[in-house]
């Protein structure tokens, strides 16, 4: 098996799965007591939360390349970022580096493809829902066509990733706004949605979606897991 790098802490509360998912989905592969060969770097949270907020994207890219620079010298032969926002930076680290980043999107619109959808709904940060490193991904490489929710509903879903998501916080009255912005994209045209931060699916998982639902978080690790078991290339 090849050695995975994390890097988690984008929460916490997020990485876990990944974790348990890459874990339990060698263990389906292989059987017996296997588990996956993993490196693990875990970020402070609110020193990479703050630099967000500043949109100082250049010192985030300069702080997670020297994380993964640490982890390949450690044996980490992939590189996984356990948070769809910090994708943001996946690029120049990926030019860092000379081992291959398992980009989030890539899995999810694979995944996405599969299901034959051409319009689908966005839900994550304000970063990911608004700037193109993800949404600009997903039309350029795989033709399709995004829908976010509008200005008031983005302001809202942002709050809830980083006041209550983030910190372990899962309210009933979230999840059905959560729920009704979903209805409301599929509306304007969703065929279905992803769950764009990592964190959504604690809150709606996506057996409780009106839609067909892709939960980043499980495919990322699903995906991540495959390649370490050279099940793709």
């Amino acid at each position: 098996m090849r050695t995975l790098g994390l890097l988690g802490g984008m929460s916490w509360e997020s990485t876990i799965p990944y974790y348990r998912i890459i874990n339990e989905t060698v263990k389906r592969e292989l059987g017996d007591l296997h588990s996956a060969p993993l490196l693990l770097h875990s970020f402070d949270f609110t020193r990479i939360e703050r630099l967000q907020a500043d949109e100082n994207w250049i010192e985030l890219a300069m702080i997670l390349t020297e994380a993964a620079r640490n982890l390949v010298s450690c044996g980490a032969q992939g590189l996984v970022i356990c948070s769809n926002t910090m994708h943001r930076v996946a690029q120049e680290i990926q030019s860092q580096l000379d081992i291959p980043l398992l980009h989030i999107v890539e899995a999810t619109a694979q995944e996405i493809s599969g299901a034959n959808i051409d319009s689908i709904g966005l839900l994550g940060t304000r970063f990911t829902m608004e700037q193109e490193f993800y949404r600009g991904r997903l039309k350029s490489r795989y033709g399709l066509k995004v829908v976010i929710p509008d200005d008031i509903d983005r302001t809202l879903v942002h709050r809830v990733i980083y006041d209550e998501l983030c910190q372990g916080v899962i309210r009933d009255a979230s999840r059905i706004e959560f729920l009704r912005i979903i209805e409301g994209m599929s509306k304007n045209g969703a065929q279905g949605v992803i769950l764009g931060c990592t964190e959504i699916s604690l809150l709606v998982p996506p057996s409780v979606c009106p839609i067909h639902a892709f939960d980043t978080t499980a495919i990322h690790a699903e995906f991540a897991a495959q390649w370490a078991l050279g099940n793709s290339a």
